[in-house]
């Protein structure tokens, strides 16, 4: 896919450890506008949308679509690199106050912060081997630090903290396959 201008984004720890660059591609815009987009729906559905309850697991209206945001995270780090992915997750902390309540989206933004960054560092670190590996170890623990502190913020108890890891571990398994068909194809900025 074509690069939509000649500037380059500078790479955070590439595979193989070596620092290059990564142009803005459109493959790239429309990652970090789907994973900002997914970020603002997963607050919006915290509001608007009751909890769903399974048996003993309380699952928060936005906790799939907060579960699609890692994989997607995933995604953005792979297209745009380190630089791609802290714009998307300022970016998405910042737009959570236009959706949400101030208690939800304090919670999300603190939550979100925290955990997305882990969660790229992790991946990162673990990219460097197999891109599974990166991607279900740095969505678990994305997860969890994301339910641990976004549930008792947002919502005054761990209660929901198991069925948000629930609904995050569904949806992060629908969407691998996202990743694996993203991966094969041409989104690329800078061969491997």
């Amino acid at each position: 896919m074509p690069a939509l201008s000649t500037h380059s984004l500078p790479a955070g720890a590439d595979r193989g450890g070596d620092r290059s660059a990564r142009a803005v591609t459109m493959a790239g815009l429309v990652v970090v506008a789907a994973y900002v987009g997914t970020v603002l729906t997963a607050n919006w559905a915290s509001v608007h949308w009751p909890a769903a309850v399974l048996g003993p697991l309380v699952i928060p209206a936005g906790t799939l679509w907060s579960g699609v945001t890692l994989t997607l995270r995933d995604l953005l780090h792979e297209t745009l690199g380190t630089p791609g992915v802290l714009a998307g997750v300022a970016a998405g902390a910042g737009l959570s106050w236009l959706l949400a309540t101030p208690q939800i989206a304090v919670a999300s933004a603190v939550a979100f912060a925290v955990s997305e960054t882990l969660d790229s560092v992790l991946y990162a670190v673990l990219r460097r081997g197999s891109r599974l590996r990166a991607v279900l170890g740095s969505n678990l623990l994305g997860m969890i630090v994301d339910s641990l502190l976004f549930v008792p913020l947002a919502f005054g108890s761990f209660a929901a903290v198991p069925g948000q890891v629930a609904g995050k571990t569904a949806a992060t398994v629908v969407t691998l396959p996202l990743l694996w068909v993203a991966s094969r194809s041409r989104c690329r900025a800078v061969p491997r």
